[in-house]
């Protein structure tokens, strides 16, 4: 699979990740065996990059991959984590102190010395404009507890601040067909910076799948349930901000645009790694059918001219109003 650099790491990572949400919590029951098998097939389907967060399952996701890792010694993969979801989001909960509590956790989760990268977890705005935070974690890149360090954002504006901080090395963020601001100004500052962008939500929580009707439903227990109008996180996590009813049927007329037997999921994620800028693209899969199918993506013919014209042109007519000013 083609190896992009990923900003200020110095790695090189497949430009299909595999994002590890699915594996930890909030979209329904997973069987650890599946979820080994998962990890398993997305790395021989050649990928080098797994996301994960230390409020996945509580941990679950990280002791998941920690096992992988223990299991793969050779598989060279690189695992990036995230922290700061696991107290009340109050700017001043942001310390040293914290951060090196909530990395030793990782550390043991992962089963690593060393933690190859370590993501903000979409922090409150504030957090992106305080000196110390950002000396707090180069302190931690000095005591040789983490690599590197990078933010998961909300918003474009979070992501142009994060940017310019001179020891960022990443910045994730919410890019798909159904979510194009960063399109504007933050690919191509991350990219003038040498900052790396890793995308996430891809398929718009599965709406760009194609496979969901106005009549889906989705378990107690799956964020498409209950954060449908953000009543636990942001609600740009869940299908992107979109409407779900207008998300469904914009998105049969996305599967209409792409070419003849490229399906929506595929041509969801070729949208995403052919745009300028972005390092890797992290699906999530819940089976190792999905994890193969992701990691296709990667050899599908980049989409032509005409086709990103009309799904730009779909963007602006059914999906802007919702969400281009929000995020």
């Amino acid at each position: 699979m083609e190896q992009r650099q990923l900003g200020r790491t110095g790695r090189q990572v497949s430009v299909i990740g595999l994002g590890t949400w699915q594996l930890g919590a909030d979209w329904g029951s997973v069987d650890p065996a599946e979820a080994m098998a998962v990890l398993d097939a997305a790395a021989a389907s050649g990928v080098t990059f797994f996301d994960t967060a230390d409020v996945y399952g509580d941990g679950r996701s990280e002791r998941l991959i920690g096992d992988f890792l223990h299991a793969n010694p050779e598989a060279g993969v690189t695992v990036a984590t995230k922290m700061g979801r696991r107290v009340p989001q109050e700017p001043s909960a942001y310390t040293l102190e914290a951060f090196r509590e909530w990395t030793d956790r990782s550390r043991q989760n992962l089963g690593v010395e060393v933690l190859d990268l370590v993501q903000l977890h979409c922090p409150p705005s504030e957090v992106f404009a305080d000196d110390a935070v950002f000396d707090a974690l180069d302190t931690l890149v000095a005591e040789q507890r983490i690599a590197a360090y990078g933010v998961s954002v909300e918003t474009c504006d979070q992501a142009l601040t994060a940017i310019a901080r001179p020891g960022m090395a990443t910045v994730q963020i919410i890019l798909n067909a159904f979510r194009q601001k960063p399109l504007e100004l933050v690919l191509p500052a991350a990219a003038a910076a040498g900052v790396g962008i890793i995308a996430r939500v891809p398929l718009a929580s599965g709406l760009l799948s194609g496979k969901y009707t106005h009549e889906s439903v989705f378990a107690e227990d799956d964020h498409r349930t209950y954060n449908r109008r953000g009543e636990a996180f942001d609600v740009g996590e869940t299908f992107s901000g979109v409407d779900f009813d207008a998300g469904v049927d914009a998105a049969a007329t996305f599967g209409e645009l792409l070419p003849e037997g490229v399906t929506p999921a595929t041509g969801a994620l070729r949208w995403v790694i052919q745009q300028p800028g972005v390092s890797t693209v992290i699906p999530g899969a819940r089976s190792v059918a999905q994890a193969r199918g992701n990691a296709a993506a990667a050899d599908v013919p980049a989409l032509d001219g005409a086709t990103l014209e009309a799904i730009r042109d779909l963007y602006d007519q059914r999906i802007r109003s919702q969400v281009h000013d929000r995020w």
